[in-house]
């Protein structure tokens, strides 16, 4: 992993393709849509589709990205890299209905902060969204963004959910992303549409997540609570490399895989490292449970081998960003909420 100083050069790492992202590409054929793009990994997915695309000398294929697109900004950056730009509003079934047929759909619209004040628009957006899409995009083969989250709980001293468990979370969140996942997999056996259920488990750039929450608690001499003792993390450009690797893995009935690293990570440990990396003693709250949420990720390791950035990496390069002052998207993933209430 090189050493990335700005969020140009962030960028350009989360977007380069993989050989194995290569080698689906020039398999599959047909154009590509991000549903959903605007969110915090769409952009970086949908230019390491195109930069694919380019490297594989099919400049002609459409890399199609669909978001409400609240900032001018983010509209300007993906079309400066070839990504096509499309506004829509999901839940507004005309707009669906208008995109063009695309054969290879990554569904990445959903909510989860925000649910504990008005958990009815998460339910609408993570249900009847996927029904809406679902129904338009009957003849596509699409990987479904989902989380970890749909399972319970699980002891720290077991593997972890594997996906074959059953679905029981807390909360409202959790249980709503059991509905999309329903929603879809009733649609694709009705309609014969190919999907998978893409488990996905803290991905994590320098700007957010796991590591980054806690690397600024330790950087800001705010505590860090331990409850929530261990998580399991993946660099957000692997993930985004094995979403569309899943695009040929597809099948109906859909099939669910988990990603995230293998590894789990203490958070009283994390913390700890981050000390000695920014100086600053940590201030350590409360006492690991005995259950937390823990994820067995070996399905997508014996498809796609090990992520390509390793959780040493990752921390380092964490420690220096925020070190160096580097921005923050302010979109803290809460981690620590044991009840499933966002």
């Amino acid at each position: 992993m090189k050493p990335l100083l700005n969020h140009a050069d962030l960028e350009d790492q989360l977007s380069q393709p993989t050989p194995g992202v290569l080698e689906t590409l020039r398999d599959l054929e047909g154009d590509f849509m991000v549903l959903g793009a605007g969110g915090k990994m769409g952009p970086s997915l949908a230019r390491m589709i195109r930069r694919g695309l380019d490297a594989l000398g099919q400049k002609e294929r459409q890399v199609l990205a669909v978001s409400r697109f609240s900032t001018p900004t983010a509209v300007a950056e993906l079309q400066q890299h070839g990504v096509q730009t499309l506004a829509c509003d999901l839940l507004d079934r005309a707009s669906v209905q208008a995109l063009p047929e695309v054969p290879n759909i990554i569904f990445m619209a959903g909510q989860k902060f925000g649910t504990q004040d008005a958990p009815e628009l998460t339910w609408v957006m993570n249900t009847l969204v996927p029904a809406i899409v679902a129904e338009r995009f009957a003849r596509s083969r699409i990987v479904v963004f989902s989380t970890a989250c749909v399972y319970p709980l699980s002891t720290v001293a077991g593997t972890g959910s594997r996906e074959g468990d059953p679905l029981d979370p807390p909360g409202d969140y959790a249980n709503s992303c059991v509905g999309r996942e329903r929603i879809f997999t009733h649609f694709s056996n009705k309609n014969g549409t190919p999907a998978l259920m893409f488990r996905l488990s803290y991905a994590i750039d320098l700007r957010y997540g796991v590591l980054h929450d806690v690397a600024q608690k330790v950087a800001q001499g705010l505590p860090v609570d331990v409850t929530m003792g261990y998580a399991n993390v993946i660099w957000q450009g692997d993930a985004n490399a094995r979403a569309i690797q899943c695009l040929s893995r597809t099948s109906c009935p859909p099939c669910a895989l988990n990603v995230t690293g293998l590894e789990r990570v203490s958070i009283r440990h994390l913390a700890e490292q981050f000390g000695r990396l920014l100086g600053r003693e940590p201030t350590i709250i409360g006492q690991e449970g005995t259950t937390a949420w823990l994820f067995d990720a070996s399905l997508s390791y014996d498809w796609f081998g090990p992520p390509t950035v390793t959780m040493e990496e990752m921390i380092s390069a964490t420690a220096e960003w925020v070190r160096q002052g580097g921005a923050s998207l302010g979109k803290p993933t809460h981690f620590e909420t044991r009840d499933g209430k966002f």
